[in-house]
C-alpha cells in the first residue's frame, strides 16, 4: 500500500496573515489614543464609558462553553455610558471583544472580566 505524506501547509497563511495586521492596527490604534473604555461591572449590569463617540459591537466570549457567546450592538452617539443588564449572562469569567469606530478610526480591544 502507498500513502501519501499529509498537507500540513496552512492554506489560509496569507489571508491569516492579512487578518493579524489589521488587528494590531486596530489594537495599536486603542493604546496611541487611550481609547479603552472604562468598564464597571456590578452584580446586575456591566457599563461601558468610552472616551468618545462610538458605533461599533462587544462580544461576550465564555472561556468554558462557545454557546453561551453573545454580541451586542455599541452605539453612544448620545455620549453617555452604554449599560447592559447581567441578570440573563451566566455568572463567571468572560473575555470581552470590542470592535468600533470613532472619527473615521477603527479600534479593537480585548478584556477579560469576571460577571458575579
Amino acid at each position: 500500500m502507498f500513502s501519501s505524506p499529509v498537507d500540513d501547509y496552512d492554506h489560509q497563511y496569507y489571508e491569516d496573515g492579512l487578518n493579524f495586521d489589521h488587528d494590531y492596527i486596530r489594537e495599536e490604534q486603542v493604546t496611541k489614543e487611550h481609547a479603552q473604555p472604562a468598564i464597571h461591572v456590578d452584580s446586575s449590569c456591566i457599563k461601558f464609558t468610552f472616551p468618545q463617540v462610538v458605533v461599533g459591537n462587544v462580544k461576550f466570549m465564555r472561556p468554558s462553553s462557545d454557546a453561551k457567546d453573545i454580541s451586542y450592538s455599541l452605539d453612544n452617539k448620545s455620549g453617555l455610558p452604554i449599560q447592559f443588564s447581567t441578570t440573563h449572562i451566566a455568572k463567571g469569567k468572560w473575555q470581552l471583544i470590542f470592535e468600533w469606530k470613532s472619527n473615521n478610526k477603527a479600534y479593537l480591544y480585548h478584556k477579560e472580566v469576571y460577571i458575579k
